[in-house]
């Protein structure tokens, strides 16, 4: 019999850290956050890291952990969570995963086994070299000449992606997206999977909020701290929504109220994203949280699948 497991996705400001807890509360369950940028020390007010209260006592794993100037790949986050889930498993508790990162998400729950091929570090240094002197664009046009639909995956600004699915061409001769479709195994989880179907035009005025929220909570300050701390722009962690743009104002390369804007942009572009990832997955139950039966659909499922 397949372990069974909860999951809840969808776009940023949508509610996943609320069901997820609520779902582990009535089903004896425990939260394994699946968001790449949580995973950071001190980075907590721009990656909407949940805090003790929103927890409501509920154990989350996964958040927390990794400093900011430390690589951490796709393989590292799906060996730590599956070590999570599979812990939770034998304690007899119902692992829920609570996330937007559809990439970690899918990789976590589709056993998928990531390609064995030495790296390339002076491939590596030329591919970045070539971002440095001519901009992340111009390293992006060759991965779209190369996989397209990578590309089309992947935002320019992420160098660092960018570049790794560049490095897999290389070093196999295939694209980055068949080795990633060859690397699906059979599934080891029977996974119930919630998406969060939240009306865009109320989903953009809820990141717009939260982004003045975070300013409010100190954003600026919790950018500038890890700015002055020497954490680089050209870091995976510094390259999340609402530090980069921030970095820039600290750099006085443009105005804050610009910077604020552009964060508010690029997240819901974000999360415009999200719900393209997560609509190709057939498999997920979509709820509306505006239905007055909100809740008591989404655990009615969860009791009916757990049984």
């Amino acid at each position: 019999m397949q372990k069974k497991i909860i999951a809840v996705a969808g776009p940023t400001a949508s509610g996943k850290t609320a069901l997820a807890v609520e779902i582990a509360k009535r089903v004896d369950g425990e939260v394994v956050s699946c968001d790449s940028m949580q995973i950071y020390k001190y980075m907590n007010i721009g990656t909407a890291k949940p805090n003790r209260d929103e927890m409501q006592g509920v154990p989350h794993y996964m958040l927390d952990f990794v400093q900011p100037d430390k690589c951490y790949s796709v393989a590292d986050f799906v060996q730590d969570a599956r070590r999570c889930i599979n812990d939770i498993l034998k304690r007899g508790k119902v692992p829920v995963i609570a996330g937007g990162t559809g990439l970690y998400m899918d990789s976590v729950l589709n056993n998928i086994s990531f390609a064995d091929f030495d790296s390339d570090p002076m491939f590596r240094q030329q591919m970045q070299q070539l971002a440095d002197a001519k901009g992340a664009e111009e390293l992006h046009k060759l991965l779209e000449a190369a996989d397209p639909e990578a590309a089309e995956k992947i935002h320019p600004n992420n160098v660092r992606r960018v570049i790794r699915a560049l490095e897999v061409c290389n070093a196999t001769g295939k694209t980055f997206t068949q080795v990633n479709a060859e690397s699906i195994r059979e599934p080891i989880f029977d996974v119930l999977i919630f998406g969060i179907d939240i009306n865009r035009e109320k989903l953009y005025e809820r990141i717009n909020l939260r982004v003045d929220k975070m300013m409010e909570a100190g954003l600026l300050g919790e950018v500038e701290y890890l700015w002055e701390s020497g954490i680089g722009s050209d870091t995976t962690a510094m390259q999340a929504i609402g530090y980069k743009e921030l970095i820039e104002y600290l750099e006085n390369r443009c105005e804050l109220s610009d910077a604020v804007d552009k964060i508010k942009m690029e997240s819901r572009r974000y999360a415009k994203r999200q719900m393209t990832w997560f609509r190709r997955n057939k498999d997920i139950v979509w709820v509306n949280p505006d239905d007055e039966e909100f809740y008591e659909k989404v655990f009615e499922k969860c009791f009916t699948f757990l049984k």
